[in-house]
């Protein structure tokens, strides 16, 4: 279906590791929400993005790779696909992988806003993995990651094993409680457990041209 005077120009960027026995139906399945959603009628049809500069939706197949760098027009409807298409996924990944979705506000004009508009823009990360402790060991990193980028202004990198070990600590409480509650099926993703949080306002996110 077409989609005119959508709120949303989104944006969806991230790379996926797949198995080696996942053909290009399933890949296509699994993408179904989104390709769907963008009004097309098989993957191939869907896998352009609304901006030629931007490779879209490819399957390396040497690579067993999924790589997505894909804007499609939309609203908050949109959330649903990613979730189903994070089911899907789960299914298909070798290991786990972040996926970046960010809305962009189509009616906000920076140059012609005044102080007092702000952007409706939002940024998230996805998580999809074989396994909850996959999906968990990626969330570890990136978080990780952000930390040190961060504290390695102030602190020499030598001196952050502590705050490692920390993270270390409340994701290895996580994943216990998650045992315990037998909640094993509903993997943590989105944007409380995502090492990015909730952007709103203050400057709009680049996109990724890779």
């Amino acid at each position: 279906m077409s989609r005119y005077n959508t709120p949303f120009e989104i944006h969806v960027h991230g790379e996926v590791p797949l198995r080696a026995d996942v053909s290009f139906e399933q890949v296509q399945e699994a993408l179904k929400p989104l390709w769907k959603y963008a009004g097309s009628k098989s993957l191939a049809a869907g896998a352009a993005s609304a901006y030629e500069e931007e490779p879209g939706i490819k399957l390396d197949v040497p690579k067993h790779l999924l790589q997505m760098c894909w804007t499609v027009p939309g609203d908050e409807d949109f959330r649903q696909a990613l979730d189903e298409m994070c089911m899907g996924l789960n299914e298909l990944a070798e290991s786990g992988a972040p996926i970046e979705v960010t809305f962009y506000d189509a009616d906000f004009d920076e140059e012609e806003g005044s102080d007092d508009d702000e952007a409706r823009d939002d940024f998230v990360i996805y998580f999809v993995g074989p396994t909850p402790a996959a999906i968990m060991q990626v969330q570890r990193d990136l978080l990780v990651q952000d930390m040190i980028g961060l504290m390695e202004r102030h602190f020499d990198g030598s001196e952050l094993g502590e705050v490692v070990e920390a993270v270390d600590k409340l994701f290895a409480r996580r994943f216990d409680a998650l045992v315990n509650s037998m909640q094993l099926g509903r993997p943590p993703r989105g944007p409380g457990g995502s090492s990015g949080g909730n952007g709103h306002g203050g400057g709009r996110k680049p996109r990724h041209l890779h």
